[in-house]
């Protein structure tokens, strides 16, 4: 499947963060959506699912890893790549348990986020 094919997610509070990964995507083909918090992540999954969300931890109010138990709950196909801060293995050991594609720590190699990606299309087309 073709990069511009893929449907993203990217979930963090970060706005400056997220707006330049975003930037970043589409200049390699991608067209991401965005979401600021939980409650946005939460809502845009049940109006058009994503293959991969690409999902902060550390967020105000609704937690990352409460993100990612309840999208597991009700779209067990999406699959999620978690970000955490430097330091915060345990965070991206505790969202594997729960049900997460892969953890990366922040600051991002954007050809290993991309390269993770195409692996978690791949695994959202298989189930």
């Amino acid at each position: 499947m073709d990069v511009k094919d893929w449907k993203i997610l990217l979930v963090d509070d970060e706005v400056e963060f997220v707006s330049t990964l975003a930037e970043r995507l589409e200049l390699r083909g991608m067209s991401p959506r965005l979401a600021h918090d939980g409650e946005s992540a939460l809502k845009a999954v049940a109006q058009d699912p994503p293959q991969v969300m690409v999902l902060d931890v550390m967020m105000p109010g609704m937690k990352g890893l409460d993100v990612l138990q309840r999208i597991k709950e009700s779209h067990p196909a999406v699959q999620v790549i978690l970000l955490t801060g430097q330091g915060k293995t345990r965070d991206g050991i505790e969202g594997m348990k729960l049900g997460a594609f892969f953890y990366m720590m922040k600051p991002l190699d954007l050809d290993e986020l991309i390269a993770k990606m195409g692996e978690a299309v791949a695994a959202a087309a298989v189930g």
